[in-house]
């Protein structure tokens, strides 16, 4: 299957493993790249140390293209840049922040740049300034997340601009990767699915919790204080809205959910803890291995895109 971004990032298959935070590390970034796709550490959060071991790691688990992903709130991503840049690292892609500044500095060391973004304008921004292929995030998607829908940015981005686009936001199975395709986009990022597999090593209360949960199943929190946060319904996500009721204070709010983002992927708190997750959640019915979710993925898209009558 053949796209500009299988092209660009030399993969077989134009499906990108979602940088979530807290889960995404070498184990499963390694194993979505041995099974065709490209694997993504995500870095958000983490010191400097535990990013150079899990690229180490990634290297030693796979000779294909992975990615890291760099959070540009964070204080030490100038570090954790010049550590991928001194790695060599396939790509890497950006979020949360302006990622026009790192361009050239990724490009001069061969590494090559998708940022995420959220809207039209900022597509065309990133475009011109040099950025290799871009994310757009629709809000179907699990974490931190725009005011758009996938389809709203599909429709309105892929026309625009020529780097290859990937859709991301409620990916889930083939008939998702099949629509983007037929859209324009030149592949797709998956997150949640990649989440409930074998190869990840998120706490299995957390996987549970996914395959169990149903498509009404998640909620936003920190909408009110634009923070917007997709996750499983558990008492935190009931408490924090009930307190954004309230009015309460943001230091009450901020309390309540700081740290929840790992209590759930590392000690398996998926009550007080935050599942982040996206909204295609009823068709994750099992935990498999990388390999047979992107088997499937590749043939559902198959069977879709034949399947279409004109």
């Amino acid at each position: 299957m053949n796209t500009k971004l299988t092209e660009l990032l030399n993969i077989k298959y134009p499906i990108i493993q979602g940088a979530m935070a807290w889960v995404s590390e070498a184990n499963l970034a390694a194993s979505v790249s041995n099974s065709g796709g490209a694997g993504v550490i995500a870095t958000g959060g983490r010191d400097i140390s535990w990013v150079k071991e899990q690229i180490d790691l990634a290297k030693s688990l796979t000779d294909k293209p992975f990615g890291v992903n760099i959070v540009l709130m964070d204080k030490d991503k100038e570090e954790k840049i010049d550590l991928i840049c001194k790695e060599k690292v396939s790509f890497v892609t950006l979020g949360a922040g302006n990622p026009v500044p790192y361009f050239e500095k990724l490009k001069k060391s061969g590494i090559i740049s998708i940022p995420v973004v959220p809207s039209l304008k900022l597509a065309k921004r990133v475009e011109e300034k040099g950025a290799d292929a871009i994310i757009i995030e629709g809000l179907e998607a699990g974490g931190h997340i725009g005011s758009l829908t996938t389809m709203a940015l599909m429709t309105q981005v892929i026309p625009e601009i020529n780097i290859p686009v990937i859709a991301a936001g409620g990916f889930a199975d083939g008939r998702g990767l099949a629509a983007a395709l037929v859209m324009g986009a030149s592949g797709i990022q998956v997150g949640t699915r990649f989440y409930a597999s074998k190869e990840c090593t998120a706490h299995i209360n957390s996987k549970n919790a996914i395959i169990n949960a149903g498509d009404t199943d998640t909620v936003i929190t920190g909408y009110l204080h634009g923070t917007s946060v997709r996750g499983l319904k558990n008492k935190m996500t009931e408490k924090y809205l009930e307190l954004e009721k309230e009015h309460a204070q943001y230091e009450k709010l901020h309390n309540l959910i700081v740290g929840s983002s790992k209590k759930a992927p590392l000690e398996g708190d998926v009550e007080w803890g935050h599942v982040q997750a996206g909204q295609s959640l009823s068709i994750i019915k099992s935990i498999d291995s990388c390999k047979d979710i992107i088997n499937n993925m590749i043939s559902e898209a198959k069977e879709a895109i034949n399947n279409i009558e004109i």
